[in-house]
């Protein structure tokens, strides 16, 4: 065992493990302090932009280079420093009286105001701002662009944060693991680092206060950075990763118990290349096709025809595998030029999600409308769920929508408390539910998920989410409505026993993370689950919960996290 003192803890967002020495990724490059006022300042705003412009042409150019999911974050990444209204606000400061660099990073601080204040997706884009601004500001001071220094030998990559520009190209060879002090649990580095099967842990406790050189443990599934272990420890890690690889190689077929329960094992995807990725791999489906990068990579609403072409690319490579849609989750935020409905108070309780739906029914009968079609050109087992369903009435009047459209299945996601404690009546109706634990947690706990000093509160062992849980599993039992989970809480090879045991029937999280839940399903039976389920909802903290399925599942799968 390490010293708990060498500890860091985190947010485990990639699984395994890793041993290596830091390398720190260097700050970004920021303003002179007192930085004079521009002499010219329309001749300065035409030097910025074309500072945008250069960071914008070297994001599609590393897009050119990486594989379809990566290259897609990086052309909406450079749709960032491309857009009109970040030139304007840096304008305005230029006019103001700062100088360039200080006008590009008071724009940028403008617009990382409105994305944290939107929440959930759009907070997790803020690292992606902020290394456009860092970019920009380099470019406009002469400076070489921040990023990952170049590797000599396979290392921890360290850093506050790391933008997509970087992330996406790391050299997999030379990336044992990827630490950050930030970012969140579907930020853009969760999401790459998952998909290229590297080890990373975000949110961890301290991170910057690791040393260059020193050889730090990384474990991608605890959440956990021990740094300088003993040969022991790191004998252990390497032991544990040979005796996880050997278990899960025979690990293959639909999500059963040891009695034969089925739990559908599902993957969460964005978009056509995490769609082929995932189809090639032991998954039963989709439980989770997040829609945002099709609406977020345009400048403005995409067409019927155009979203129809990304759908049926999308749904052909599962053949008759079930497809779950989640339509378009987003708010009254500047990447949705075409949708602004305004400034709000606080855009994460305001409309978006549904509610967004609600006030612009033509980007929802558009999205619908070209389901349909790609539904009818694919033979696809397509099923339509909406995000941020809040009431009975909500829920009704989608699934009127849906069904208007010739889309055979209609659902809502449950990720507002209220939603949750009404289900007998949001689930009336519906063909099925899906529970997004990531929102629920945010909004049950009142804890931001883009704060890290909170990440205690946002556990999904979290006793009140389990009730949530357990009260949508009965008002699913109630309606005869199958419910699933698709947020981080799905990956979870423990908490996946805990949700088959309180009633949940699916279970959706990144390709990677399937083997480990099926072989834990695997080896318990559904009465097992159930008996662990009752004896979590009695603990009193996220800690003893986690201890008491630790301790009631069986040594063949706790031996192996």
């Amino acid at each position: 065992m390490a010293d708990e003192d060498s500890t860091r803890r985190g947010i485990g967002v990639s699984p395994g493990s890793a041993y290596g020495p830091v390398v720190l990724v260097a700050p970004p490059v920021r303003a002179p302090e007192g930085e004079p006022a521009a002499a010219d300042p329309e001749l300065a705003l035409t030097e910025v932009k074309a500072a945008f412009e250069s960071v914008a042409r070297d994001l599609e150019e590393r897009a050119g280079r990486v594989d379809d999911t990566a290259g897609e974050i990086l052309m909406a990444t450079a749709l960032i420093a491309r857009d009109k209204s970040l030139l304007k606000a840096a304008g305005k400061h230029l006019r103001e009286g700062r100088g360039p660099a200080t006008a590009i990073e008071a724009a940028i601080d403008e617009f990382v105001v409105q994305f944290e204040a939107l929440g959930g997706y759009f907070a997790e884009r803020v690292a992606d701002l902020r290394d456009v601004g860092a970019r920009a500001v380099a470019a406009v001071l002469g400076l070489p662009a921040p990023g990952v220094p170049d590797l000599d030998v396979p290392s921890i990559v360290v850093a506050a944060d790391l933008a997509p520009a970087e992330t996406a190209v790391l050299d997999r060879a030379l990336v044992l693991a990827i630490v950050t002090s930030g970012g969140g649990r579907t930020s853009h580095t969760a999401i790459l680092a998952a998909q290229r099967g590297i080890p990373a842990v975000v949110q961890c406790d301290r991170a910057l206060d690791l040393v260059a050189g020193a050889h730090v443990a990384v474990d991608g599934d605890m959440g956990t950075v021990t740094i300088e272990p003993s040969e022991a420890f790191v004998a252990d890690l390497t032991a544990r990763r040979e005796r996880r690889a050997a278990a899960l190689s025979g690990s293959a077929g639909p999500g059963r118990t040891s009695d034969g329960h089925a739990v559908a094992l599902l993957a969460n995807i964005g978009d056509v290349e995490d769609a082929v990725a995932a189809a090639a791999q032991d998954v039963e489906g989709v439980g989770l096709f997040r829609t945002e990068f099709v609406f977020l990579s345009s400048s403005s609403a995409p067409t019927v025809e155009e979203q129809a072409e990304i759908y049926r690319r999308v749904l052909a490579p599962f053949g008759s595998r079930r497809v779950v849609v989640r339509t378009l989750d987003a708010g009254a935020d500047k990447p949705l030029a075409f949708a602004d409905l305004g400034p709000e108070e606080n855009p994460a309780l305001g409309r978006r999600g549904l509610r967004l739906s609600a006030e612009r029914p033509d980007l929802l009968d558009a999205q619908l409308q070209a389901l349909a079609i790609a539904t009818r050109e694919t033979g696809a087992d397509v099923r339509v769920m909406a995000p941020m369903v809040a009431t009975a009435e909500e829920a009704d009047w989608f699934a009127r929508r849906v069904r208007e459209h010739g889309l055979p299945k209609a659902g809502v996601m449950v990720e507002v408390p209220g939603a949750a404690l009404r289900s007998r009546h949001v689930l009336a109706g519906m063909d099925f539910a899906s529970i997004g634990t990531n929102d629920l947690s945010q909004y049950a706990m009142a804890a931001d998920r883009m704060q890290g000093a909170l990440s205690e509160l946002l556990d999904p062992w979290q006793p009140a989410v389990l009730d949530l849980v357990a009260a949508t599993c009965a008002g699913g039992a109630a309606t005869g409505t199958p419910v699933g989970v698709c947020g981080e809480a799905a990956g979870d090879p423990l908490l996946a026993l805990v949700l088959v045991g309180l009633g949940v029937s699916s279970l959706s999280m990144a390709p990677s993370k399937v083997p480990m839940v099926r072989l834990a399903l695997s080896r318990h039976a559904l009465t097992d689950c159930q008996r662990i389920a009752t004896a979590v909802l009695g603990a009193r903290t996220a800690a003893a919960a986690r201890a008491v399925c630790l301790e009631e599942a069986v040594a063949e799968v706790t031996d192996l996290l």
